[in-house]
């Protein structure tokens, strides 16, 4: 029987899987496949055997309907880096420039995506700020 440890690493072990099951949950009722924008699977497939202090990676988010029609405009771009010791991400809509993006840390800040200027949180980020939070909590379940 495989300790409790083992099973734990191994649930985090393929990557492409959570964050799209993270998504799934944050954003019904759409449904999300995750890619590499730059280099297909492979940095999907390597991250997920990394451990997670030291992801530093940009992934694809791609959307849904319930019915397997795709959404471009909800698609994200999320980008997760180490600063220190604290895991931290972002997470933005693919299409639009003027579409605002979502630093998260300790806490989440939204930004005006043209300027980086500090915004308010636009009328469809309360799924993004709760994948954030969701996405940080998976893969650094020890910070705050």
């Amino acid at each position: 029987m495989p300790s409790p440890e083992s099973s734990i690493g191994s649930a985090n072990t393929d990557l492409s899987r959570l964050v799209a099951a993270a998504a799934d949950l944050c954003r019904k009722p759409l449904h999300h496949a995750v890619v590499s924008p730059s280099l297909g699977g492979a940095a999907v497939e390597a991250a997920a055997e990394t451990p997670p202090p030291s992801l530093d990676l940009c992934l694809r988010l791609e959307a849904r309907t319930p019915e397997g029609e795709r959404v471009p405009a909800e698609d994200l771009e999320l980008e997760i880096y180490r600063s220190g010791d604290a895991l931290n991400l972002t997470l933005a809509w693919c299409q639009g420039d003027d579409q605002p993006l979502l630093w998260q840390g300790s806490h989440p800040v939204w930004m005006d995506g043209a300027t980086g200027l500090r915004s308010s949180c636009p009328p469809r980020g309360a799924p993004l700020e709760a994948l954030a939070r969701r996405l940080r909590a998976l893969l650094r379940p020890d910070q705050d």
